[in-house]
């Protein structure tokens, strides 16, 4: 599904609305936020798809660490997760599954959860993924909604995943290359949400299917402001230009471009620029809006971090691309 698909598929449908439903479907955010009381709040998401790495446990280590990143987008701490499969009864032997179970359950036990359940279905391709429930502070929560003009943009890990993965399927990325893709993909975004909850900040998303751009036009869309990203301080994995030069290309990135050409003012950027910011990622990392008194801490303290722009006032288009 592109972009778009979703929220025109729920347009027709009515949405009612609850007090203590605070955070919902309408500002794109990465989980829903259902409040308890006064001091604490449910954080719920769910996230599957099919293979982007042969290894089954690495598949199933990537796909939890996807979803688990919902939760931290938010300011959350997971608490329970359930299992999603798809699986070709059969057809694959049944080792392969335990496998990805095995990957998904130790990535949730690091982020000190449990897998408490989850269901499967019979289906002609491996899909793997899970629904996460975690909990947060009402008065402490990140969201798309919470950025203010003269805010910085910092990234919390490098971009390329999904053209990496495209290369790696087709035999033409280097092991090295290799291992690094994979530890970015299997590494929790954990870090990045404590510090940015200790630092009292209150925007935040994780970058995912929509790309960088896809997941800042969220960002600039609900918190009424444009985003400046300046191309060539976003962080890329080894190997992405030049596998994308080789030409790696994953189908997403057309229905990201679809829907952002009318948002994006785009400078002078290149193709590749283009191709780069667009990228769908799997499992990335935190992009955070941070007020400027506070961003040596933040970079200080999350390892990997990278200021890539800046929150202006809204302009004519959503986002500006130097």
């Amino acid at each position: 599904m592109g972009p778009g698909d979703l929220s025109r598929a729920l347009s027709g449908l009515p949405a009612i609305s609850d007090p203590r439903l605070i955070v919902g479907r309408e500002t794109f955010d990465d989980a829903g936020v259902f409040l308890l009381s006064d001091d604490l709040a449910l954080v719920q998401t769910v996230d599957f798809f099919a293979p982007i790495v042969d290894d089954p446990y690495r598949f199933g280590q990537i796909a939890a660490a996807n979803a688990l990143s919902d939760i931290y987008a938010m300011g959350g701490e997971p608490l329970t997760a359930l299992n999603i499969v798809g699986f070709p009864a059969g057809q694959l032997d049944i080792s392969v599954l335990t496998e990805i179970l095995r990957g998904g359950q130790d990535t949730v036990h690091e982020a000190g959860a449990f897998v408490v359940g989850g269901h499967s279905i019979i289906d002609d391709e491996v899909k793997f993924g899970m629904a996460v429930t975690g909990r947060v502070h009402p008065k402490r929560l990140l969201t798309n909604a919470g950025a203010k003009a003269g805010d910085r943009l910092v990234l919390t890990k490098p971009i390329g995943t999904g053209i990496l993965a495209t290369a790696a399927k087709n035999g033409a990325l280097g092991a090295e290359e290799q291992e690094t893709l994979y530890a970015s993909m299997c590494s929790l975004n954990r870090e990045a949400s404590r510090v940015a909850v200790a630092l009292d900040l209150h925007c935040a998303t994780d970058v995912t299917g929509f790309g960088l751009l896809g997941h800042a036009l969220h960002i600039a869309v609900a918190s009424r402001v444009s985003l400046r990203i300046v191309a060539d301080q976003v962080p890329l994995l080894p190997g992405t230009r030049e596998a994308w030069e080789a030409g790696a290309r994953t189908g997403g990135a057309e229905r990201n471009v679809e829907h952002l050409e009318t948002r994006v003012d785009w400078g002078s950027a290149s193709s590749a620029t283009k191709a780069l910011l667009i990228d769908p990622q799997t499992s990335g990392g935190l992009l955070v809006a941070i007020p400027a008194l506070h961003v040596a801490e933040y970079l200080s303290r999350v390892p990997g971090a990278v200021e890539i722009g800046e929150v202006v006032p809204r302009g004519d288009l959503e986002l500006l691309v130097a």
